[in-house]
């Protein structure tokens, strides 16, 4: 069977609202994810939290109390770790399309790209990407990339714990994060943009796209959907790019057959932050 370009173009958008479909009919209730967020401000009310991540980058406003600095540059530390979740974990720039509820435990949510792609960019592909017990990676699918930097004497490796280090108490962190959207034709080069180089002393990825925007920087925590009813301890400075990069899905592949980190596959995300009691307001 031969499909025109415009034709393929909207059998492929039908098939991604099909499977999208498909996927919120598994989806718990908004019952649920109110009972999350209810679990997680009675479990920080009064315990002097820090600001929490993730969160609607256009919603600036914050409440939270607990001040701590603002992470050096990237110059200044050591990237100790990498690591994505599927569907991006923040809400902002080209990545607002919610994903749903997924299963209450970080699958099938999130946030995905909000713009139009060729019918060859998300054509099937004959591999399995990063398959594990909630599904794999397709093209279409949105990531997003947590490029994890320390002032500790830090090393690359699986974990976060490589971002911590004995002789150090009191780290500081800085997430730079990238979100992309895979794509099965053309793309960027994900093993090419985790490359890692030793610096002036410093071990770095230097091939984070530039022009993506000007990051979104705040002040928060860790994520991963393990925080959903409890508060992260880590203060963590956000630098979130705004704008979208497409990502060979290839080369995502590549990388998650064979990276310093022991990632396999993507990561859960944490629900949006949304209490203003654990938000820090972004100048």
């Amino acid at each position: 069977m031969q499909f025109h370009k415009s034709s393929a173009t909207a059998f492929c958008a039908l098939l991604m609202t099909v499977t999208s479909l498909q996927a919120e009919s598994h989806a718990v209730s908004d019952e649920i994810i109110a009972d999350q967020r209810a679990a997680l401000k009675a479990a920080t009310l009064n315990m002097g939290y820090g600001p929490q991540s993730p969160r609607d980058l256009n919603q600036r406003a914050g409440k939270n109390r607990r001040v701590f600095g603002e992470a050096p540059v990237v110059a200044d530390m050591s990237i100790c770790d990498i690591h994505f979740h599927e569907s991006a974990e923040h809400r902002g720039g080209s990545f607002t399309k919610f994903a749903g509820n997924g299963d209450g435990h970080g699958y099938g949510t999130g946030f995905k790209y909000d713009g139009d792609l060729s019918a060859s960019e998300i054509k099937s592909i004959d591999i399995t990407v990063g398959k594990s017990e909630h599904g794999d990676l397709r093209p279409g699918d949105t990531i997003e990339v947590h490029f994890v930097y320390s002032t500790a004497d830090a090393t690359a490796g699986p974990t976060l714990d490589t971002c911590l280090h004995g002789s150090v108490a009191n780290p500081q962190l800085r997430v730079e994060a990238v979100v992309g959207v895979l794509v099965s034709d053309g793309g960027e080069d994900f093993v090419k943009m985790t490359q890692i180089n030793e610096i002036d002393g410093y071990k770095k990825a230097p091939n984070l796209p530039k022009d993506l925007g000007s990051p979104i920087v705040y002040s928060g925590s860790t994520t991963g959907p393990g925080y959903n009813e409890k508060g992260s301890p880590f203060q963590v400075t956000w630098s979130v790019r705004p704008n979208v990069v497409k990502l060979d899905i290839f080369s995502v592949d590549a990388w998650l057959n064979d990276n310093p980190f022991q990632q396999s596959h993507a990561h859960g995300v944490r629900n949006l932050t949304t209490d203003l009691g654990l938000l820090s307001s972004i100048d």
